[in-house]
């Protein structure tokens, strides 16, 4: 449904915002970009959405090339951007009322999108009185009036309080339930894209890093963590460890923290080997795998702080 092949975005003054990235997307999956802000997310939707013009590289979506097709393209398929575009001085019903008119979709759309989105009592009142998330619903139902084959959610839950943010997320994971519809989201938040995710493209300065579902990014880290934290330098602590053959390839220090993933060494013994180096470790724990480590390990970045 979506074929992105090393798509390429560079802004005046040389700056790559995105470097040839190369994806694709089966008809009625969920797919994620998962990164910071700054990392290529909005720009690589901006081009699929026709709104960017790529600098090289095509892409396609539900068949139509999106620099040589861009009617066809947007026909297929609509978007939720970032930045709300209902009209706030309007009413619900008739910001749905205006774009349905533009598709020329029976009245009946907006009476069934709103009863799906609990819009049904807000529809008569001005935007402007909605809450963050009634605002966000709106934006939902109003990209779905045409019935897109695609829907581009970028950064959905953006400025919503945790309650809200987990209501619309229930709300967005309704939507694959016929499997009609084909999902790309764009987000930084780590548990969004495990729970709404088919699977996920983890994108860094531009660049693809990692693709694949989240429980194999998770796997390839093994069952368990040992994570600790040192007095001093991470790396050089690090070292040491490598060279004691307690730390392996994929283990990795951010600051003062260092992670490492088991394969075939059991936590407790490996604790215990870390207590024999008498390194200045101020705190040691154990936890399962996240991607926020798969992240980290392929970008020393922690998500939350580029956010």
């Amino acid at each position: 449904m979506i074929e992105v092949d090393a798509l390429t975005k560079v802004y005046p003054g040389g700056i790559e915002a995105v470097k040839g990235v190369s994806f694709s997307v089966d008809p009625g999956e969920v797919f994620g970009l998962l990164g910071p802000n700054g990392a290529g997310k909005s720009t690589t939707v901006g081009m699929l959405t026709t709104t960017v013009t790529p600098t090289s590289g095509s892409a396609r979506v539900a068949g139509h090339d999106v620099a040589t097709e861009p009617i066809a393209a947007r026909s297929a398929s609509s978007v939720v951007f970032q930045e709300q575009v209902v009209d706030r001085s309007l009413s619900g019903r008739r910001n749905l009322a205006l774009h349905a008119s533009l598709w020329r979709t029976p009245a009946a759309r907006i009476d069934e999108l709103a009863a799906s989105f609990g819009l049904d009592g807000l529809l008569d009142r001005p935007v402007e009185t909605y809450s963050g998330g009634q605002c966000r619903r709106l934006e939902i139902a109003r990209a779905l009036v045409s019935d897109p084959r695609v829907l581009f959610l970028d950064e959905p839950t953006v400025g919503l309080d945790p309650r809200i943010r987990h209501e619309l997320l229930d709300l967005i994971d309704g939507l694959r339930d016929g499997g009609a519809l084909t999902l790309l989201l764009t987000t930084h938040y780590l548990d969004e894209a495990e729970r709404l995710c088919d699977r996920v493209a983890i994108i860094h300065r531009g660049e693809i890093v990692a693709l694949d579902t989240p429980a194999a990014l998770r796997s390839a880290l093994g069952d368990e963590i040992v994570e600790l934290r040192v007095d001093g330098d991470g790396e050089r602590s690090l070292v040491r460890l490598r060279d004691q053959g307690v730390a392996g390839e994929a283990a990795f220090a951010v600051g003062s923290t260092l992670t490492l993933p088991l394969a075939n060494r059991g936590a407790a013994a490996t604790i215990a080997e870390i207590e024999v180096l008498e390194l200045p470790v101020t705190s040691i724990s154990t936890r399962r795998p996240s991607l926020d480590d798969v992240y980290l390990r392929l970008t020393g970045g922690r998500l939350h702080e580029a956010a």
